[in-house]
């Protein structure tokens, strides 16, 4: 199937398909006499599990660190957790690593967000009878 049917099948959009081959999340697909990319139903099943990946929040360099074991997962395994031992989504250095930034990530918008909260936090109007509370 040409570029554009591939991208439909996978969900996703002919640039990203070109953007993953860059990448070498994808091999180099195999060609037409006339030059267009030909893919089969083996490349879609792998942009769904690199979507997939994505999606749970692994970056496109995160999933390269793995590319060699992809042909071992399916969206599905990935969804209900069945994923064979030694692949990247489970107990790795790689995801050890993006759980790492992720949880500092958080952090980091956490405090962001009270020190926001605690700047606009307008203090009472002296005008303003107090509310007895109880």
């Amino acid at each position: 199937m040409r570029i554009g049917d591939a991208a439909a099948a996978a969900g996703t959009t002919p640039r990203a398909l070109r953007l993953y081959e860059q990448r070498g999340l994808l091999p180099p697909p195999d060609r037409t006499a006339t030059g267009q990319r030909r893919y089969g139903p083996e490349d879609v099943a792998r942009v769904r599990v690199v979507r997939e990946l994505l999606a749970l929040g692994l970056t496109i360099e995160d999933v390269r660190a793995c590319v060699d074991r992809l042909s071992l997962l399916d969206v599905d395994a990935i969804r209900s957790r069945r994923v064979p031992e030694g692949v990247c989504v489970r107990a790795s250095p790689v995801v050890s690593r993006r759980l790492a930034a992720l949880d500092t990530e958080i952090a980091r918008l956490t405090r962001q967000r009270d020190e926001l909260a605690a700047r606009t936090a307008s203090p009472p109007h002296p005008d303003t009878p107090a509310t007895a509370t109880g």
